[in-house]
């Protein structure tokens, strides 16, 4: 059904003592579309990118999720397995420092494989076959499938999580800064490679990032959060174009700043 969103974050609020990480956060995210949130450093997107992914639990609010089994169903009310599963199946995380999502002991192509055998894969054949498919669509060169990640340049390492990720066909991603770190041309390359993975498969995905050029390329709508609020959304081309908040203003104008 397309008629109900994919996911739903409803008041989602998070304190720790006196200081308040995100609050009052409220969306809805449809099937196939790629939401980003931006801000400064401080501003609550990491937070509520760790409360609605279900690293963090939120100090109120709710999250929702359409199930494939059962429909729209608050991962607070998911079992610890059933949370597991989701996690292995329907979403994935992609971390700003790939070094958090990859088992560095590990060849790449086992990390890949990984993943597979978490949803049930067993035959080692197909295993292998398919981590090389998916090196390869992540443009690492399958000579270097039984290469560990630590032997990787970190853009090599962030397309592996990507991969990693992606291998069992997951409804949502999140993303936490996914070319923070990396080289100028390198963040170009890797974008280009998300923006067609993204449409390709059809994914819904959730990007927090501070660099507006990964938001222009990649989301179809956007949050702006200062000081754990939302202070402006809308379809981003018009926020970007046409910001209408102060703090949004400043946000433009200090990357179009010579």
């Amino acid at each position: 059904m397309q008629d109900e969103p994919l996911f739903s974050a409803s008041a989602v609020s998070k304190s720790y003592g006196t200081h308040v990480g995100c609050r009052d956060v409220s969306f809805d995210l449809w099937p196939g579309e790629v939401l980003g949130i931006v801000g400064e450093s401080g501003s609550g997107k990491s937070t509520l990118l760790n409360c609605i992914s279900g690293q963090l639990d939120p100090s109120e609010g709710d999250v929702l999720y359409r199930t494939q089994d059962d429909g729209m169903k608050s991962t607070q009310a998911m079992s610890e397995p059933e949370l597991r599963k989701l996690r292995r199946t329907d979403w994935a995380f992609v971390h700003q420092n790939p070094r958090d999502g990859l088992r560095l002991s590990v060849s790449a192509g086992g990390n890949v494989g990984e993943r597979l055998m978490a949803v049930g894969a067993r035959h080692y054949g197909d295993i292998r076959r398919s981590a090389s498919e998916w090196l390869e669509r992540v443009e690492i060169s399958t000579a270097r499938i039984d290469d560990r990640p630590s032997t990787f340049s970190g853009g090599m390492q962030q397309r592996l999580q990507i991969a990693r990720n992606l291998v069992t066909h997951p409804r949502l991603i999140f993303m936490d800064e996914p070319t923070g770190g990396l080289d100028v041309s390198v963040q170009a390359r890797l974008l280009d490679l998300l923006r067609s993975l993204v449409r390709e498969l059809g994914l819904s995905a959730i990007i927090v990032t501070h660099d507006l050029a990964v938001v222009r390329l990649l989301a179809d709508r956007l949050m702006v959060m200062k000081d754990g609020s939302v202070v402006e959304q809308g379809l981003t081309d018009q926020v970007l174009d046409d910001p209408q908040h102060a703090y949004t203003q400043l946000l433009v104008s200090s990357v179009l700043m010579p």
